[in-house]
């Protein structure tokens, strides 16, 4: 199975989140999953649980500080799947 590329993980991650906001709102790369989107932290937690359940990763838990904005969890991602 290839890695998937940016775009690609971008994409995956935009989709998730969208089944967890209430309010339709655009999303951008620099957009705050927290201020930006709504989420409060239980929310988070469960957008993290299901990104790593459809990348087949896990988040190492102090990396989960330096996810603010839908780039550096998409960043993230990449690095977990080693991409």
């Amino acid at each position: 199975m290839p890695v998937p590329d940016y775009a690609e993980i971008l994409a995956d991650v935009e989709d998730l989140i969208r089944r967890f906001i209430k309010n339709p709102v655009t999303i951008e790369e620099d957009t705050e999953l927290v201020n930006g989107l709504g989420l409060d932290s239980l929310l988070v937690m469960e957008v993290i649980q299901e990104v790593e359940d459809r990348f087949d990763i896990f988040f190492p838990l102090n990396t989960l500080a330096e996810i603010r904005t839908v780039k550096d969890f998409v960043l993230q991602i990449q690095r977990e799947i080693g991409g």
